[in-house]
């Protein structure tokens, strides 16, 4: 026999959007119950070190003066306007609230406003971790929602997998999940928001609505239990879809967790080359991530090979990396030669190492004539200009003395992007563009605001979107269902 709850509203998932609905819409006075799949909140986000915001106290403090008319008009123009206008602009409006809500309400501490690499602008509000900058700042965020929703009454139901949205006359009237011991759970309820985080672990998903095939041209992170449950749930009550798109970014997928190093010094905008052997980018965009994941997934089996040679490596273990971002910085990149030694000895394959350019090349699969071509252009230009692609002269360092080293790039993702229609009050929309009555989504089960490109000049805006949104959608089933 199904185990029977009521709640005003139910939230499907725990990651910064469900957590961020849950605890306003307890907030605003609602009855909340949320169903979790995993053993732990947060989700994807756990990894994460905080959002985007515009207008903050951190930033006036930190005399940035970003506005969000600025950001919006920056936005629009990057996306030529193929997104919903009137949700970024709700968007932005309210994230330096959201930012004031998570430290005031939630006691969120962060460090500061900061760019992510320095092309960018300075609206990633960075958790505090330890009073200072710290990985998994995120993890810290997402406690400080899960207790403030549960002061406020929240109750979560951990272990306990959403299955169906009920409906009845067309309107919301409750919710199916599954326990840890297999017993169903009902709860009665006028409104649900879907905030389930995507399709990140589920590859068949991601072949079929975006053309990419795992561990193949796609090497994105996989949060377990991220399968698009709530997406098809959406989509059995006349949900309206929307295309599915990649957080693209740009990864060594068998190094990006060991040294920190060998990340750091590939990523800096040395010779980058395709399978062909020849150039394809300004390397000077490597700091973005997003724009140097999109090109390598349009080369020859989706790969990039950043190339240096045993100057450049010296240049780096003695004076730093040129470029730093805040994922990989480390302070001390001395042990770099040290480092792939003990990653070729171990079997990497991303990693690679040889006395001369032609057996580097045969190494990687480049085809040789071309790369000692462009070996040889690249090294001539360093003496005058970069004719091809017009990277920055200080970037430009010529591979001339061996040892010589490569590593191989591919397209990666921190999870997929979209999937139900919304409007700007997170209102779920059926394929006449008509709300749903009761029926609220979030997060990145939404996200499409991006265009074909996450807007990684206003860094922290998947968690900025996904915490905004999920307060939207918080507060409209809230007032819904006590309109109900």
């Amino acid at each position: 026999m199904a185990k029977e709850l009521t709640a005003d509203v139910v939230v499907f998932g725990s990651g910064p959007s469900g957590l961020a609905a849950a605890a306003q819409a307890a907030e605003d006075g609602a009855s909340v119950v949320v169903f979790e799949k995993a053993n732990v909140s947060g989700g994807a986000a756990n990894m994460g070190m905080g959002p985007f915001g515009l207008e903050t106290k951190y930033q006036f403090d930190m005399m940035v003066d970003i506005s969000v008319e600025g950001a919006f008009k920056e936005f629009v123009e990057y996306t030529h306007w193929r997104t919903d206008a009137r949700l970024v602009k709700k968007y932005f409006e309210n994230s330096g609230d959201t930012i004031t809500w998570l430290n005031e309400s939630c006691g969120v501490e962060f460090a500061g406003a900061y760019k992510y690499f320095p092309k960018a602008h300075p609206t990633w509000h960075i958790v505090a971790v330890n009073g200072g900058i710290g990985r998994n700042g995120g993890a810290i965020m997402n406690k400080g929602m899960r207790d403030y929703a549960i002061e406020n009454g929240a109750e979560f139901l951990m272990e306990t997998p959403a299955t169906e949205i009920l409906m009845e006359d067309g309107k919301v009237c409750g919710a199916k999940g599954v326990d840890a011991n297999g017993e169903e759970v009902v709860v009665k309820c006028k409104a649900v928001v879907i905030a389930t985080g995507g399709a990140g672990d589920n590859p068949q998903m991601i072949k079929d609505r975006t053309g990419f095939e795992f561990r193949k041209n796609m090497f994105s992170f996989a949060i377990p239990g991220l399968k698009g449950d709530g997406i098809k749930m959406a989509e059995a009550v006349g949900a309206q879809g929307t295309p599915m798109g990649m957080e693209m970014m740009y990864i060594l997928p068998e190094t990006d967790a060991g040294p920190d190093c060998i990340p750091a010094c590939f990523m800096q905008p040395n010779l980058m080359v395709n399978v062909q052997g020849k150039r394809f980018i300004n390397e000077e965009q490597m700091q973005n991530t997003t724009f140097t994941g999109n090109a390598i997934s349009m080369q020859k089996d989706a790969k990039g090979f950043s190339i240096i040679d045993s100057k450049i490596a010296k240049y780096y273990m003695k004076k730093g990396v040129d470029v730093v971002n805040f994922v990989h910085h480390p302070d001390d990149v001395s042990d770099l030669v040290e480092a792939i030694d003990t990653n070729i000895a171990n079997g990497n394959p991303d990693v690679v190492k040889a006395d001369t350019l032609e057996e580097l090349a045969e190494k990687c699969g480049i085809n040789v004539e071309n790369f000692m071509e462009t070996v040889d252009e690249y090294n001539d230009m360093c003496d005058s200009y970069d004719s091809l692609f017009y990277k920055p002269a200080k970037f430009m360092k010529p591979i001339e003395k061996g040892p010589f080293y490569a590593a191989c790039f591919r397209p990666g993702a921190y999870g997929t992007l979209g999937g139900i229609k919304i409007d700007e009050d997170c209102q779920v929309l059926d394929n006449d563009w008509n709300p749903i009555p009761g029926l609220y989504a979030a997060g990145t089960d939404t996200c499409t605001i991006f265009g074909d490109s996450y807007m990684f000049l206003l860094p922290g805006n998947t968690m900025g979107y996904c915490i905004n949104t999920g307060r939207f959608a918080g507060t409209g089933a809230a007032e819904y269902a006590d309109e109900n």
